[in-house]
């Protein structure tokens, strides 16, 4: 049985993984098709030359940075008042928090497109970055309720009370003893809404306007002609900096479980 287990597992894993094995490879192809035709690294080079992809790029971090702070500071309050809610309600409130997960990313997408046009009419403004940076908060900080909800209902709330005792005011007390104990949730949250803003496509398409370009908007354009392999030495750099990120985590977490062992 375990052989079998090790075979699903190790099958498993490489149908998840031989693509992006396969895209790191040809982003080293000197040729433009999926013929090999020798080692480069030219594709890198041109990779940073292009202006284009370079803004597009700066733009999505940006967006994926600012929407995923912002998200991961309201959904923690959401998730706190939440919580403070007894029976039905709460379990009401959560419910509508998770229609926004469960909706498709086209009707969310057209439904803020709407919301923005009959506003920028209104206010007289152009979809564009802020237009973006909200519909990514807006899609982001149910995650990250789902992620810190877990933890409070885990949390003991006697050690709060002592802090108070000890003579914490209650600001002290939340920040030192219910913000430590909900990091690992914000955290996780945090992560989640910065990987599906990154990632997104079809809500950021449909409020971005003209004028704004991000990195999956901008693969899409050029997927009406052939796609450049510069897009292979993006996708392997940032796949990289992903395991690296992730590896860091991983490291960090087993120093801190072997202090409390």
């Amino acid at each position: 049985m375990k052989k079998s287990y090790k075979f699903y597992t190790g099958l498993i894993l490489f149908f998840m993984y031989m693509p992006i094995l396969v895209l790191i490879l040809f982003s080293f192809n000197d040729g433009k098709t999926t013929v090999w035709k020798g080692f480069t690294l030219d594709w890198y080079v041109d990779l940073f030359k292009d202006q284009m992809i370079m803004n597009a790029l700066w733009n999505t971090l940006l967006v994926a940075v600012v929407a995923s702070c912002v998200a991961t500071v309201l959904g923690t309050a959401a998730a706190i008042g939440i919580n403070n809610f007894k029976g039905k309600k709460r379990v009401l409130i959560q419910n509508v928090s998770n229609i926004s997960i469960l909706t498709p990313d086209i009707v969310t997408g057209v439904s803020l497109m709407l919301m923005f046009t009959i506003a920028g009419i209104t206010f007289h403004f152009q979809m564009g970055f802020w237009t973006v940076l909200l519909a990514h908060i807006s899609f982001c900080t149910p995650y990250v309720v789902l992620s810190v909800l877990p933890r409070l209902r885990r949390m003991d709330y006697s050690v709060y009370e002592a802090a108070l005792d000890l003579g914490c005011n209650q600001w002290q007390a939340f920040y030192k003893v219910v913000i430590h104990e909900l990091m690992p949730g914000i955290f996780t949250g945090f992560l989640m809404s910065f990987t599906y803003s990154l990632d997104d496509f079809v809500i950021t398409y449909f409020t971005r306007g003209s004028s704004f370009q991000t990195l999956s908007v901008q693969i899409y354009t050029m997927t009406h002609q052939r796609i450049s392999p510069k897009i292979n030495a993006l996708s392997a750099l940032m796949f990289v900096a992903i395991v690296i990120i992730m590896v860091i985590i991983n490291i960090k977490d087993r120093k801190n479980e072997k202090k409390f062992v």
